[in-house]
């Protein structure tokens, strides 16, 4: 793997590992009455990319599952974003 490849990797690797435990620290806070991480960070963190790990972590802590802009929105940005790679890709092999 280069070095550009290895550097995008790790890096969405750590996106989506922030977006994951930013949906537990929301959901804690949520919990407790305390100031909340603001909904269009989780959907910034998602359009770089984080769209895994924070549809994860609303799973895995059962955080804003009833709000359809996370539970829509989240998985049909990721799907575009899986179509762009391979358009992309389809269009770099002609």
């Amino acid at each position: 793997m280069g070095e550009t490849n290895m550097f995008i990797f790790l890096l969405l690797m750590t996106i989506n590992i922030v977006g994951f435990i930013l949906s537990g620290v929301d959901k804690y806070k949520a919990a407790r009455s305390l100031w909340r991480i603001q909904e269009k960070t989780f959907f910034w963190l998602v359009l770089m990319g984080g769209a895994p790990g924070v549809y994860l972590g609303l799973l895995f802590f059962r955080h804003k599952t009833r709000h359809r802009s996370f539970m829509i929105g989240i998985p049909l940005i990721f799907a575009f974003q899986i179509l762009g790679i391979i358009l992309v890709y389809i269009l770099s092999r002609t």
